[in-house]
């Protein structure tokens, strides 16, 4: 069965928390960066269920049980894009198709993509962001220095 991602729950959490820590999750500034561990940690609040396979899946029981999806921008995008079983699902799409609660994965260097944020809001063609690593409360997409970006819709939850 298939469910609506609450995109409001998600930003929601993800304005009340970018500017700080959930103390219910470890905090990975300094060792790596906390974006994805925020951005999971927000999809989640959209009301998505965890997927408990240990490496295919998307969970977080503590820091040092959790799927790489929670934490690392590359396998959270592989598991929104390819994921067919339990938790959420998304597709690529055009930045003009995303709406709050969607997830932008940035690539700031030559060699990866590096950092993961959520719209937080959309006014004509200004897109707002809450981040984590460098906390960010509504910033304007258009202050992230990138090479590349990618835009992931959030289409549901199984």
């Amino acid at each position: 069965m298939i469910r609506e991602y609450n995109r409001t729950k998600a930003v929601e959490y993800a304005q009340k928390w970018a500017l700080g820590k959930n103390p219910q999750y470890y905090y990975f500034g300094g060792i790596g960066g906390d974006c994805t561990n925020f951005i999971s940690q927000c999809i989640l609040a959209g009301d998505a269920v965890m997927n408990y396979n240990r490496y295919y899946g998307w969970f977080y029981i503590d820091s040092n049980y959790r799927s790489p999806s929670w934490t690392s921008v590359d396998y959270l995008r592989r598991f929104l894009l390819t994921n067919d079983k339990l938790g959420s699902y998304g597709h690529i799409d055009d930045l003009n198709n995303l709406q709050i609660g969607d997830i932008l994965q940035l690539r700031q260097n030559f060699t990866h993509f590096n950092h993961t944020l959520i719209i937080s809001e959309k006014y004509d063609d200004e897109i707002y962001v809450c981040a984590h690593s460098n906390p960010a409360l509504n910033v304007p997409l258009n202050t992230y220095p990138y090479i590349e970006m990618v835009g992931i819709k959030i289409d549901g939850i199984y």
